[in-house]
């Protein structure tokens, strides 16, 4: 997606050569027009694929959920990462590390929201070392629903999140796929002139 990336090279900042920092314009401030064009891209990809449902984690997937849910007409779910009070005990869950909090919590989806009648898309602001991803794709799993697929808006190719889940067979479509990035230069797998 030509504009993402422009955005990217434009407002991101690389803090190391696997942390970059997107919240001007992504995941604290959001662009609100480009979250909607990043939704209707997910759903141009994932189009003809009968989708029920789009799932994410909260909270930096929510607004992308949202934007690819409007799209195809369908409800999307976001797996909590704390248990509220208001959520039953009947509940798929599995443990998510985060690489950016440094810390382990339990997600979770209540069980009345998925079923195997359902087909899923999850989306994503980051692939990178995939454990976000991975859980959700147990919850789905557990449920006996159907995953068609993900959609990750930025993913870092260079790190391991991608092979661990295309070796679960998993589709991976992915807006921006960064090959290398260190503080002087951002490397993409597809350069943004080829892109729509």
């Amino acid at each position: 997606m030509k504009e993402l990336q422009e955005r990217i090279m434009r407002d991101g900042k690389v803090l190391s050569a696997s942390v970059l920092k997107v919240d001007s314009f992504l995941n604290h401030q959001v662009d609100p027009r480009l979250t909607m064009q990043i939704g209707q891209a997910f759903a141009k990809r994932f189009e003809g694929e009968r989708i029920t449902k789009v799932l994410t984690i909260e909270a930096s997937g929510i607004h992308f959920a949202m934007a690819t849910a409007y799209t195809l007409g369908v409800p999307f779910i976001y797996a909590k990462k704390k248990k509220a009070i208001t959520l039953s005990e009947e509940v798929y869950a599995a443990p998510v590390h985060s690489f950016t909090r440094q810390e382990t919590y339990q997600i979770s989806v209540a069980r009345q929201y998925l079923s195997a009648e359902d087909r899923i898309l999850i989306v994503d602001d980051f692939l990178a070392t995939g454990a976000a991803l991975v859980g959700l794709t147990q919850i789905i799993k557990e449920s006996g629903a159907q995953l068609v697929g993900i959609g990750a808006v930025i993913e870092k190719s260079f790190q391991e999140g991608r092979g661990l889940l295309e070796q679960a067979g998993v589709r991976i479509e992915s807006l921006a796929r960064i090959q290398s990035m260190s503080t002087e230069h951002i490397e993409f797998i597809e350069p943004a002139s080829s892109l729509v």
